[in-house]
């Protein structure tokens, strides 16, 4: 279904009736990132959103709109929308830093938190510079050369080297969900909501009280370094590092990630 949120139309998902479970893919993704996982968390009610500038929800013209504190202020229109008061909120890569920017600015509409292969941010302000400068060039790229030629490049980065281990026909659906996108979307995304455009939360980790669960995977040590750190500030936080997986674990360890999930949600409700 399509929802007007702020002046945007998102497009949102939803299955089951249990308990709340908001799902936020990462950046290139979609909700078809989630529709694996139907059949693992039935117990649920899944509520599965395309971020701004992705799948089917509008990418405007103007990337201030795709600001994180905005992007979080539509996702409390989304929960408002299904009168949910509050919902366990689990986020992919970019999809758990608005996870977390989520449950840093709204707290009483987060039972827990679940960041997979995620960040606060970076620390310095210099660190956000130089980050910003290498997202407008891959901006621009993507507006000059297009998606194919962008999703060409971005799988190939060393970060998702262990996908290639993945079966074929999964790479090629992983492949499939990116190519569906616009490149109107994902430039504005970068310049919008990438980490250096996102402030840095570093400091505001120990505000935040809900039960928290950090995922890595072993062979991911850039994101189990910060997944570590992030431990240390987070008062109510465990860490798993997920064996065999790399960046995306939901993708490379699908039924281990599941049942992960799963039982951190029961073991941990509020």
């Amino acid at each position: 279904m399509n929802i007007f949120v702020n002046g945007v139309s998102y497009h949102v998902e939803r299955y089951g009736d249990g308990e709340p479970l908001l799902l936020l893919h990462g950046f290139t993704g979609s909700v078809e990132t989630w529709k694996p996982f139907l059949p693992y968390w039935r117990d649920y009610q899944l509520v599965l959103v395309d971020i701004i500038g992705h799948g089917l929800t509008d990418s405007p013209n103007d990337p201030a709109r795709y600001e994180m504190e905005k992007a979080a202020a539509d996702l409390d229109e989304i929960l408002r929308y299904f009168h949910l008061q509050d919902a366990h909120v689990l986020g992919y890569s970019m999809g758990g830093r608005l996870a977390l920017t989520f449950a840093i600015l709204y707290p009483h509409r987060v039972r827990t938190l679940i960041l997979e292969s995620s960040s606060p941010g970076l620390k310095t302000m210099q660190e956000r510079r130089e980050r910003m400068k290498r997202d407008e060039a891959l901006a621009e790229e993507i507006e000059q050369y297009g998606v194919t030629a962008f999703v060409e490049k971005w799988e190939n980065m060393p970060l998702f080297a262990s996908q290639k281990r993945l079966p074929l026909s999964v790479q090629q659906q992983i492949r499939n969900e990116r190519l569906n996108n616009n490149a109107l979307g994902l430039a504005n995304s970068l310049r919008g909501m990438g980490t250096g455009r996102q402030p840095s939360f570093w400091n505001r980790l120990s505000k935040v009280n809900v039960p928290t669960l950090l995922l890595c995977g072993e062979w991911d040590q850039k994101f189990c370094r910060i997944a570590e750190e992030m431990k240390e500030y987070l008062p109510n936080c465990e860490m798993i590092k997920v064996p065999e997986a790399g960046h995306a674990i939901h993708v490379e360890q699908r039924e281990i990630f599941a049942k992960i999930v799963s039982r951190f949600i029961t073991r941990r409700r509020v």
